[in-house]
């Protein structure tokens, strides 16, 4: 299997601009700039690669463990992720600096010690997260039965 985007770049860097588009059609020519990545806190004027990363490892995250819940036979009623990437100016440019998972998760029938221990493995062996192991990456868990 494989995926495609597609990123074009028009200018400089710091005035430039460019769009971002895939397939699916679900980021059609999504505008990004340097604004929208450093100025644009809240994202409302476009998108940027670390929103791209985040809603990429959210959804792999949460499917993977919707996939762990399966094998134990019971159903999730809600696995709700939200993954906050932490993008640094170091010595060396701009680095991604870690990555925290806020899962709140609904599984009727489950027990909170077993449904943080699939969590885990889910962090663990999603494959963005196996993508993205050179980050840290953190798990913060709400749970309800």
């Amino acid at each position: 299997m494989k995926r495609k985007a597609t990123a074009i770049w028009k200018g400089t860097g710091l005035e430039g601009s460019g769009t971002l588009s895939a397939p699916s059609g679900f980021f059609d020519n999504s505008p990004y700039s340097a604004k929208t990545r450093f100025e644009n806190e809240d994202g409302t004027k476009g998108s940027n690669p670390e929103e791209m990363i985040a809603a990429a490892h959210a959804g792999c995250f949460s499917m993977a463990l919707s996939f762990q819940i399966s094998g134990k036979d019971l159903t999730p009623e809600e696995l709700n992720t939200t993954a906050t990437v932490s993008l640094e100016k170091d010595d060396a440019g701009f680095s991604i600096t870690g990555i925290v998972l806020d899962l709140k998760g609904k599984v009727p029938g489950m027990d909170e010690a077993q449904f943080k221990e699939l969590a885990e493995a889910a962090k663990d062996n999603c494959p963005v997260s196996k993508a993205l192991s050179s980050v840290p990456i953190s798990l913060n868990i709400s749970f309800s039965s």
